[in-house]
């Protein structure tokens, strides 16, 4: 097994006799795959890096382009749900940063383990988790996917650990690389670099910026994670490496949030709205793989345009079962603190009220 820590092809349905002309072009004369050149990768400790060439197959394009709008149009609900006093708390939104996910759940599998940190709804999808439990999640309803007991930053699914809350937590993070590379663990650690330290800038926060080599003894890729296919490339190249015995390895990927930290930061009192449109304009994940299957006859803009319409409305229908599915009952608030232990009695608020917990 692997561990991974971390900070389909649908038909264009028709009415008439003009869109089956389309629908069945779709599948005729559309280009099965193209190669692209992709960034090549700074190294660390390594001889060689991943390709400088990707593979991408028009099924592949197809399900990158859908789960990337699927993350980005939930992302941007969560923050009118937010606004509207729906979502409570803690949120941390990942828009910007959709590559990280889909890239890298492209070079793995889905039974290699997964870690994160508060940032972590697009992984949650990624590992098997539906629009549907997520949006219940974040607003708290029985039918989210920690039955909405978690809230943004503790979503789990199988092989899925989560979310942590706790910023502080990663701080341990040398003492794991020594004992990762001491025991030559199957590990990709992976630090989805930003640009922000919450409202710091990187070049303010840190004397070296160059992340993929804080692992020292540990190899290193230096990774442009605005870009799903030099994920993806890297990912598969980290996996195997960990998958041959050679012990862990670190990536830093180049990304960038669009919100700011939390829902709480506006992101614009240590930065530019000029700097956040020009990264936008010039680097969007969405835009660069949509751009590269136009550009190659790999897609059609009504075909493409006909996903965002879907994913729209599951996004819809999410949000409206998000907002009127019920809170989870006072007897469910201590339930599932552990795993296949008979039911038991815990304190509540005072020494006189007493709840159950059930397995």
């Amino acid at each position: 097994m692997l561990a991974i820590i971390s900070n389909v092809l649908r038909g264009t349905a028709s009415r008439n006799g003009a869109r089956v002309v389309v629908s069945a072009r779709t599948y005729a004369d559309f280009t099965p795959q193209a190669s692209f050149d992709i960034k090549k990768c700074d190294v660390h400790k390594l001889e060689e890096g991943p390709p400088l060439q990707a593979v991408l197959t028009r099924e592949e394009g197809l399900q990158y382009y859908r789960t990337m709008q699927t993350m980005r149009r939930m992302e941007l609900k969560s923050d009118q749900l937010y606004k509207q006093k729906i979502i409570r708390g803690f949120c941390h939104l990942y828009d910007g940063q959709e590559a990280c996910a889909v890239g890298i759940e492209a070079g793995i599998n889905l039974t290699d383990h997964l870690i994160t940190a508060y940032r972590a709804h697009g992984y949650t999808l990624t590992r098997g988790g539906t629009v549907r439990e997520i949006m219940a999640e974040l607003t708290g309803r029985r039918g989210g996917i920690a039955k909405g007991k978690g809230g943004s930053m503790h979503m789990y699914t199988k092989h899925f650990y989560g979310g942590n809350g706790i910023v502080g937590a990663q701080g341990q993070i040398f003492e794991t690389y020594n004992m990762a590379s001491l025991w030559k663990l199957p590990c990709i650690f992976i630090c989805e670099n930003n640009k922000y330290g919450m409202g710091t800038s990187v070049e303010r926060a840190a004397a070296s910026t160059d992340y993929f080599k804080r692992g020292d003894f540990i190899p290193g890729l230096r990774v442009d994670g605005m870009d799903v296919l030099c994920v993806r490339e890297a990912t598969k190249f980290a996996a195997e490496h960990c998958r041959s015995g050679k012990g862990p390895i670190l990536m830093e990927l180049q990304t960038y949030r669009y919100h700011g930290h939390s829902m709480s930061d506006p992101g614009i009192s240590y930065r530019t709205r000029e700097e956040i449109q020009e990264v936008r304009s010039k680097s969007d994940p969405i835009s660069m793989l949509k751009d590269r299957m136009l550009s190659n006859n790999m897609a059609s803009v009504e075909e493409l345009k006909e996903i965002d319409v879907e994913v729209r409305k599951e996004i819809e229908d999410a949000a409206q079962f998000a907002t009127t599915d019920p809170e989870p009952p006072l007897d469910d608030l201590c339930n599932h603190i552990f795993y296949n232990d008979p039911p038991m009695e815990v304190r509540g608020t005072n020494p006189w009220t007493k709840l159950k917990s059930v397995s």
